[in-house]
């Protein structure tokens, strides 16, 4: 396993991908209005594991160019974990939650990375710079969401609902670390996998729990499509290619510019009102990362 090397490729990614994924939360509300949470979260994944299918058969079913005892196992492990059962516990847990203390469990996917990385992976050791700049992005994220973050619905599964976010962040940490520990493999060959795994744990699941799937309607449709090939498919590739390369903990940081995206778009295009907080919470996120990557950003401008 080589050692992560973060480059200027490696920053634009991670960019899209927070942008990307604080779009999906536009995407997802307007489709709910057309089908249920266990479906939506069905049909993105199976929709995008089709098309990488297709991709994938066109550039010859390449995956991995060795394997070792357990690869597959952690594939399927993987794949459970990087889509299928976080989407299900965080469309469980919701319903009885804030949506700030799900944005904030999301947030601390970064947190749980950090120690999983530094055991698990060559190169990505914790330090106390580091887990400092994390800590500063993570309260970033705390003041941009506001009182919300930690406030009770006095839901009688509230505990059980926050337990569930928790625990859909920890599948994330886990399955970051996870692809980066596999053999040497094609990033669309393994992202594909990933979905399929998905897709063949979500659909049955979506069966049992909201009955057969909808009709959805034609603009439902649109937007399903929309989220299965930017939201899942493309961001998945994007996820597993950053992960590969630059590292787990790297690609962490994409938890902290999401409710960012998620709030300007939400302002910009929903006309929701821009917290009082955005400068202060923009200044703290900016000042963690810049801090937990200050190697990297270093080696990134010397080389300008």
């Amino acid at each position: 396993m080589t050692a992560p090397e973060i480059t200027r490729k490696s920053w634009l990614m991670v960019a899209i991908l927070g942008f990307v994924w604080g779009a999906s939360f536009l995407f997802i509300e307007v489709a709910l209005k057309g089908i249920t949470p266990f479906w939506l979260a069905a049909a993105r994944i199976t929709f995008a594991s089709l098309l990488m299918t297709a991709i994938w058969g066109m550039r010859g079913w390449a995956l991995f160019s060795e394997t070792r005892p357990g690869t597959w196992s952690t594939v399927l492990i993987v794949g459970a974990l990087s889509s299928a059962v976080p989407f299900m516990l965080l469309s469980w847990g919701q319903q009885y939650v804030t949506s700030g203390f799900a944005g904030v469990s999301m947030a601390a996917v970064a947190l749980i990375v950090l120690p999983l990385a530094h055991f698990l992976i060559p190169g990505e050791h914790l330090t106390l710079r580091k887990g400092i700049g994390f800590l500063l992005g993570f309260c970033g994220v705390v003041v941009l969401i506001g009182g919300q973050a930690f406030e009770s619905t006095g839901a009688a599964f509230e505990t059980y609902g926050r337990i569930a976010c928790l625990s859909a962040a920890a599948c994330y940490a886990l399955s970051s670390v996870l692809v980066r520990r596999l053999p040497p493999v094609d990033a669309i060959g393994l992202a594909t996998v990933l979905l399929i795994v998905g897709a063949l744990i979500v659909i049955p699941a979506a069966w049992l729990r909201e009955g057969p799937p909808p009709l959805p309607n034609q603009q439902t449709l649109i937007v399903l499509a929309i989220l299965g090939v930017v939201q899942t498919a493309a961001a998945n590739f994007l996820r597993v290619l950053v992960i590969r390369t630059a590292g787990p903990t790297f690609m962490s940081l994409t938890n902290y510019q999401v409710p960012l995206w998620s709030v300007l778009l939400g302002a910009l295009l929903l006309g929701e009102p821009l917290p009082p907080s955005l400068l202060l919470a923009l200044a703290l996120i900016l000042s963690g990362v810049g801090l937990s990557q200050y190697g990297a950003l270093k080696r990134l401008f010397s080389r300008a």
